[in-house]
């Protein structure tokens, strides 16, 4: 049961919840599943559909978020903008009936909250490229 509280996003906490075990599952080498189930809390329904997709589609997610940047790998991309892009792109293909303004200004602010200072505009850039791909 989920309780609307104002001022709360739940799925802006979900991406937050599906962030964190993402970047756990990357720093360690292992499968989502795993980071599941080492919480005491089970994560939203919505962090883990986010989770589970990205963990499944990684490299298909990696190839297109490839093809977008200019002199630069996705392997060389910091761990978080990394996470951060996947999950983006993972929205952008998995789900159409979020807009893609939100789904961009989601990750946009996640990183701004979590990331360097550039790595914002940066995924900004790139994640509108993917978009036009993506979604026309």
């Amino acid at each position: 049961m989920t309780t609307d509280v104002p001022g709360l996003n739940p799925r802006r906490e979900a991406r937050e919840e599906a962030l964190a075990l993402l970047y756990q599952a990357e720093l360690t080498s292992s499968p989502v599943d795993e980071a599941l189930g080492a919480r005491e809390v089970p994560p939203a329904a919505y962090a883990v559909e986010i989770a589970l997709g990205v963990d499944d589609e990684r490299d298909d997610l990696d190839a297109l978020i490839g093809r977008h940047l200019t002199n630069w790998r996705v392997d060389r991309m910091p761990m978080i903008d990394r996470v951060l892009a996947r999950m983006a792109v993972w929205e952008f293909r998995s789900k159409p009936d979020i807009p893609t303004g939100v789904v961009l200004s989601e990750a946009v602010e996640l990183a701004s909250i979590y990331c360097g200072e550039r790595s914002a505009p940066f995924l900004n850039g790139v994640l509108d490229s993917v978009a036009g791909e993506v979604r026309g």
